[in-house]
């Protein structure tokens, strides 16, 4: 993939090459630092972890969920974490706010900011819990003044300008964020705006044209930080595995220990690996000298002895090893030179070895040793090298924006109940409705369940009532599960005599199945039929006598439109067939010659026309077979199938 939201390649296209950063990763695998396990197939063996001093978890960030826990970790600068690892080695006792004056923050790959104040990101690193603001950059590189350029203000002939975009936060796709302006421009929600151009190559560059020159440039970059995801809110959540498997949330500063430990363990484990070679090759040194020192004697007994080796290891004390690489010796490696470099080698070696087994007894001198590493690798990364230097700019908070109240509501399950007189309540989460889709709720005396639907607190919900008159309400202004809930009409102006006959829960674009006794009807869409006032708004045409009982979601798999009238009459035509329609009194659906049109459903054919068996079972019926009710719109129909509901309602 890339920035502009294109999936990636193949994998026939492309080519895996190990970066620097990569083989800092795998640094010391051969060096005994890890435990290999077996392969998923028990054919080869892995390493179970990098030993690689790169931090990776912090530098390169990582995201994923499992089963009830999730983490999300954004990347940072190199040259900052090893700072805040080296303040973490030499002194324990470090205190937060020490380790954040050289931890800046996130330091995200496609650069932008962080317009979050120093005291929230603090705090989300020391619990290990928390979201930062990040935006999109303005920036202006032709712009003549530095001013117009830090505000990415680029200025035209005859006094009118345009804004640049380049950088865009971390994850929102190029090519998503120029719909989103796009739309908010087609929608009117940005007013201000013009167009928007893309003139990016291997740069990011989005040009936004004003509508006229006296338009506020700070004005339209918080509309569009406002209105689309040039600003994003990115997760930190530290769940990481310790060293026993277990997952935590962690703080920064417990995070660092935790990894300083690890690479005090590793540094401990190359030293082991590396005095056990040194061993090793003492001990074949040593084997070598005694021949050297022994030469003629050696040469006798390997020319006059059929098994020379166990002469050889009982006359000169050494051990088979040694007897056996001095039999594998070649004739040119007896010259004098090559004596006098196995013993300039055994001298290095013992003082090697000192040097590491002092290495090993003294925790400071792995302290001292680590941080030298961590130096070196920090040299790589500095802040004046094009891969260290930082790319996102930490600031304060941006100035605020005009307040938006569904903004604050928050975000939790409810269901929502309304009872055969109108009154109506949300109890918190998604109650289980059972079979009969009511669920399990008290009612006053003489009332019972009429609509359950579960929704968030922030939905909207359409109340269809049969004059034809759509309502809109918040799930979160709706009164509490305590007691019974509030009548309906203290919220809405309801006719006396009209009666809600549907609950739709508002999903944008989304269609419904409208159709009145009358045997008329139409499809609408959601969005046309929410209401601003109390009163509600007429979106079906009713003739005296006549009533809305149909007001049906309709699925997007959803094909065909299946009617049943009070004379027991169904019939069944394409979806298509319908008119879309914001307001009036539809087509005809089902002609009757006595009665009205009893239900109306919608279907997928392929997959058969479902009702309800009835009672508290919750079992349905599907009939596949419904060629000979499939017709034209607007005819009379047939008998239904054999179990149809005696009620006629699906």
């Amino acid at each position: 993939g890339n920035i502009d939201g294109d999936n990636a390649a193949a994998y026939r296209y492309t080519e895996c090459r190990l970066t620097r950063t990569a083989m800092h990763l795998m640094a010391g695998l051969d060096e005994g630092t890890v435990d290999f396990v077996p392969t998923y197939n028990n054919e080869d063996e892995e390493p179970s972890l990098f030993p690689g001093l790169f931090p990776n978890l912090l530098a390169n960030g990582a995201s994923g969920i499992a089963v009830g826990m999730a983490t999300s970790i954004p990347s940072h600068n190199v040259a900052e974490v090893l700072d805040a690892a080296e303040m973490v080695l030499f002194n324990k006792d470090v205190t937060h706010a020490e380790l954040m004056s050289v931890f800046k923050g996130p330091d995200f790959a496609t650069g932008g900011l962080v317009v979050d104040s120093a005291e929230a990101i603090s705090h989300a690193y020391e619990t290990g819990r928390g979201s930062f603001r990040v935006r999109g950059r303005f920036h202006a590189a032709e712009a003549e003044n530095e001013a117009d350029r830090e505000a990415g203000i680029e200025r035209l002939k005859g006094g009118g300008y345009q804004l640049v975009i380049s950088e865009i936060p971390y994850q929102v796709p190029k090519g998503k964020l120029i719909e989103q302006i796009a739309q908010a421009i087609a929608d009117k929600k940005l007013p201000i705006l013009e167009d928007v151009r893309d003139e990016s190559d291997e740069q990011v560059r989005l040009v936004l044209v004003p509508k006229s020159r006296n338009v506020d440039p700070e004005l339209l970059k918080e509309s569009v930080y406002k209105l689309t995801d040039l600003e994003t809110r990115f997760g930190l959540n530290l769940n990481v595995l310790d060293h026993t498997r277990t997952p935590m949330v962690m703080g920064l500063k417990e995070l660092l220990l935790n990894w300083v430990t690890h690479q005090i363990d590793i540094l401990q484990r190359r030293t082991q690996h590396r005095l056990g070679q040194i061993a090793s090759r003492l001990e074949l040194v040593e084997g070598y000298i005694v021949a050297y020192l022994n030469l003629d004697r050696v040469i006798e007994i390997i020319r006059t002895e059929d098994e020379p080796k166990p002469v050889m290891m009982a006359e000169f004390g050494i051990t088979d090893r040694q007897t056996e690489a001095i039999l594998n010796m070649r004739l040119r490696s007896l010259r004098k030179l090559e004596e006098m470099e196995l013993r300039q080698e055994k001298d290095n070696l013992l003082a090697e070895q000192d040097e590491l087994q002092k290495l090993l007894e003294s925790p400071a001198r792995q302290r001292t040793r680590l941080r030298r590493d961590m130096m070196a690798l920090r040299k790589e990364y500095a802040e004046d090298t094009l891969i260290g230097a930082r790319r996102t700019t930490i600031a304060e908070a941006a100035p605020t924006v005009e307040f938006n109240p569904d903004a604050m509501i928050e975000k939790e399950p409810v269901t929502v109940v309304l009872s055969q007189k109108g009154w109506v309540r949300a109890a918190k989460g998604h109650v289980d409705l059972g079979a009969d889709g009511c669920g399990d709720f008290k009612y006053k005396e003489g009332d019972g369940p009429s609509f359950a639907v579960h929704c968030q607190t922030t939905d909207k919900l359409l109340l269809a009532a049969d004059d034809g008159r759509f309502f809109t309400v918040g799930a979160d202004k709706l009164p509490g599960a305590r007691g019974f809930g509030e009548p309906l009409r203290n919220t809405l102006d309801i006719d006396a005599g009209a009666q809600i006959i549907a609950v739709i829960v508002h999903e944008a674009g989304k269609q419904v199945l409208l159709a009145s006794t009358l045997g008329k009807g139409f499809v609408a869409v959601t969005d046309e039929l929410l209401a601003e006032t109390r009163k509600g708004r007429q979106v079906v045409n009713l003739k005296d006598g006549q009533k809305l009982n149909v007001a049906r979601p309709i699925a997007p798999a959803h094909d065909h439109v299946a009617v049943v009238g009070e004379n027991r009459k169904l019939v069944v035509f394409a979806l298509e067939e319908m008119p879309l329609m914001s307001r009036g009194q539809g087509v005809t659906l089902q002609r009757y010659r006595d009665g009205g049109l009893s239900d109306a459903t919608t279907f997928t054919l392929a997959d058969g026309l479902s009702w309800a068996m009835g009672g508290d079972t919750g079992r349905t019926r599907t009939e596949t077979e419904i060629g000979m009710w499939k017709v034209a719109r607007g005819a009379a129909g047939r008998l239904p199938p054999t179990g149809f509901p005696k009620d006629n309602r699906f």
